[in-house]
């Protein structure tokens, strides 16, 4: 099969980055299934495996954001057969879908939206299991309560990326106010068009922009940007008991007494931790993607794709791994599969 990847860490600008190599199609053993990946996303977590964790001298697929067609099956997989079209995020300790097949583990599978095509569906799974698991496993929001969850509000930093794109629309779908941030005229329209309440700067100081709107504190956090930059006005303009919840890594110390006194909670959220422990609930992703795909078929979350960059090809997946890496991007970034 073909395969595209690298061989050891490298900026974005280095020649020849990513390499297509033929490598030998792998068996589906026990609960994996074996998928033909027909479209693929990318994600932050691509260029940081890429820039920090690949190994030297080590071939490394990257890609955790797939759809496709299972081709077979362990003999242990009860939830999928042959020829069923599926949608996925993978697992980061495994080889990524940046492949012509990929071995997964059946409990993070569900199957895939039929409205959408391969390369559509594939711009979901990653930012919908993330912004998911956030808001209703982290900050525990019920998303049925919508009546009792019209009364408060959440704060959604970096509303126009993948993850905030997806959990403007959870949070709508609970009930919430949302609040989301963006700072240029076409991610303002994008929040917005997603269902934001209102959009604030994050170019400028949280708590003013906040205040501007007649708001001193917000019941939810949601952090998808820098934890570094935003933690301690986090603190300050989260509510008494209020939650926030970060996906991305502090490089530095942070007070976290500053919560003690609104008796505020703070956690991270990793979509992986659930497959890369293999932890005894791995099947909830499972039922998260099925729940979503239904309500993608039923017109109620909107696809997150912004720009198909055709052809998964080595020249390709570095434009688009540059222009992620830009921090300009709007949505998510597909492709269809690598071609024959």
């Amino acid at each position: 099969m073909k395969s595209i990847g690298i061989n050891k860490p490298a900026p974005v600008e280095t020649p020849g980055l990513f390499t297509q190599i033929d490598t030998d199609t792998p068996t589906a053993e026990g609960r994996d299934i074996l998928v033909r990946v027909k479209g693929v996303a990318v994600n932050p977590v691509d260029f940081k495996v890429r820039k920090g964790r690949a190994k030297e001298g080590e071939f490394t697929v990257l890609g955790w954001d797939a759809a496709g067609v299972v081709e077979a099956v362990g003999e242990d997989v009860t939830l999928f057969r042959p020829g069923d079209e599926v949608w996925y995020a993978g697992d980061v300790t495994r080889s990524g879908s940046n492949s012509e097949f990929q071995l997964v583990d059946e409990r993070i599978v569900a199957p895939k939206p039929k409205s959408l095509d391969f390369a559509a569906a594939a711009a979901l799974p990653l930012t919908t299991i993330t912004a998911w698991e956030a808001m209703f496993d982290r900050l525990l929001i019920d998303r049925t309560a919508t009546e009792a969850n019209a009364g408060k509000t959440i704060l959604i930093i970096g509303g126009a990326g993948g993850v905030g794109s997806i959990a403007i629309q959870l949070a709508k779908l609970a009930g919430l106010n949302v609040i989301a941030t963006a700072s240029r005229d076409e991610t303002i329209e994008w929040v917005k068009k997603l269902g934001a309440d209102q959009v604030i700067n994050h170019r400028r100081p949280l708590k003013d922009e906040l205040a501007a709107l007649d708001v001193a504190a917000v019941d939810y956090i949601f952090c998808t940007s820098e934890t570094d930059q935003y933690f301690d006005v986090m603190t300050e303009i989260i509510a008494p008991q209020g939650r926030i919840v970060t996906i991305t890594e502090a490089s530095k110390e942070h007070n976290v007494d500053l919560l003690k006194a609104k008796s505020a909670s703070f956690s991270y959220e990793f979509m992986f931790t659930r497959s890369m422990f293999e932890t005894p609930d791995m099947i909830e992703q499972h039922k998260l993607l099925a729940t979503v795909a239904q309500l993608v078929d039923d017109g109620v979350i909107k696809n997150t794709a912004s720009e198909n960059f055709g052809p998964l090809t080595p020249e390709s997946l570095r434009k688009a791994h540059a222009l992620l890496e830009s921090g300009k991007a709007i949505g998510k970034i597909t492709f269809e599969a690598i071609p024959e």
